[in-house]
């Protein structure tokens, strides 16, 4: 009885030890692989994009609309990334700062369906820092009385 387990000890020990060869070999192989991968894609670089990224927004008064086109811009240009409206809203609050990120907080608190609503979000941010769509529309109105 005790001979036989000498022996499978024997033969679990020879198993073990080729398996830690095996793996041994199978990491150094993933090494490589990982080396040449990460050589590839330094050589593969993505288009650049016309567009610049966005500055942040932390709220500075009559900023709002610069911020508004750079960030839609940046999204169609991008429009891959930014699928939906919560991606857009995601990345919107991601770029704010300040007195923004403050105003934003109670938002993604409380759950807020603006949060993955564009549309909503925008026209909040417009009504908490002062960009009044009817200022634009009277100076369309002027000019179309011209």
């Amino acid at each position: 009885m005790v001979d036989e387990l000498v022996l499978l000890l024997h033969a679990l020990l020879v198993r073990h030890r080729a398996l830690s060869i095996e793996n041994s070999q199978l990491m150094d192989q993933l090494r490589l692989l990982v080396c040449e991968r990460a050589t590839l894609l330094r050589q593969v670089r993505p288009p650049s994009c016309p567009v610049p990224f966005p500055q942040t927004f932390s709220g500075e008064n009559g900023r709002l609309p610069e911020f508004i086109v750079q960030t839609t811009s940046y999204m169609l240009v991008n429009e891959n990334r930014f699928c939906n409206d919560a991606m857009k809203v995601a990345f919107l609050i991601s770029l704010l700062s300040g007195e923004a990120e403050e105003w934003v907080v109670p938002l993604i608190e409380m759950d807020s369906p603006i949060l993955v609503n564009y549309r909503a979000f925008v026209d909040e941010m417009k009504d908490y820092f002062g960009w009044d769509d009817d200022e634009e529309d009277e100076d369309d109105e002027e000019e179309d009385y011209y």
